[in-house]
């Protein structure tokens, strides 16, 4: 499959702005599975490419000069082969043990694991883990807007609703509760006829099963094994570690944000 892809976010303050950095994760990682056939990121500013711990190809953004805004566009081709029941054709460089971490957003609380106990066994196998996203799916129903980028798995599921970032660290949560590795996914999907967002976020699972051992990808929003639709831009321990912009800034005032992300897709023979 084809992704053709068109992703702008655009920060406007009522202020001027002296300074911003941002670290951007906009570029496809390079995978056996995905292969980037033309990638354009443009901003204002001066961007350092670099590859963070988790093996993501990054920039760091700095703009010196005085501005009321910073638009960020990032466009590309990247052909992505089919998955095998959501099965990663490659093991990766880090340890699975890497990714059984918890972090202050997918901190297994009390109400977690009581969650997670009800829902998942150590040594689940690729069944046992789709069950679980369908029953986080029940539990935080997906709400545009009714949680932020600093919400907790624990939050989300006292509040009941959430978006694609919060099932993925309840996901995560849960797996580390019963010594799963997990890790967090950034990207980009064809929505098809969803009203998803097609900028997204989903979770790889390590798994030791009869016929296979490694990282399956799962998309937890839809309950269902990611595969050719679904644009790979960087792992992580969570949201922070994945995001594929965040940054600081001095001045500005208020702060506006517009993201708009278009994904459409074509068969890989056209």
């Amino acid at each position: 499959m084809l992704l053709t892809i068109r992703h702008e976010t655009v920060y406007h303050y009522t202020a001027p702005l002296t300074y911003t950095i941002q670290q951007l994760r906009l570029s496809p990682r390079a995978e056996v599975q995905q292969r980037t056939l033309a990638w354009n990121i443009r901003s204002s500013g001066t961007r350092h490419p670099f590859t963070d711990a988790f093996g993501n190809l990054s920039h760091t953004l700095t703009i010196t000069r005085p501005h009321h805004e910073v638009r960020i566009i990032a466009e590309g081709t990247v052909a992505v082969a089919p998955l095998h029941l959501g099965r990663l054709p490659q093991p990766g460089e880090f340890s699975p043990l890497v990714f059984t971490v918890p972090t202050q957003l997918t901190q297994p609380t009390v109400a977690v694991t009581d969650f997670a106990h009800r829902h998942l066994q150590a040594g689940a196998g690729s069944r046992q883990l789709l069950d679980l996203a369908q029953a986080i799916c029940a539990a935080v129903a997906y709400q545009s807007g009714s949680t932020a980028v600093t919400t907790s798995a624990d939050d989300a599921l006292a509040q009941g609703q959430g978006v694609c970032q919060d099932h993925a660290h309840l996901f995560l949560a849960c797996c580390h509760t019963v010594g799963i590795p997990a890790r967090y996914v950034s990207g980009y999907i064809d929505p098809g006829n969803t009203n998803h967002a097609e900028s997204h976020a989903w979770v790889d699972v390590w798994v030791q099963e009869r016929d296979f051992s490694g990282w399956i990808s799962i998309d937890v929003t839809h309950a269902c094994f990611a595969s050719s639709n679904y644009c790979r831009l960087a792992i992580g321990r969570d949201y922070d570690s994945a995001a594929p912009v965040r940054g600081v800034r001095r001045g500005g005032g208020e702060e506006t944000l517009t993201v708009q992300v278009n994904v459409s897709t074509l068969p890989s023979d056209q």
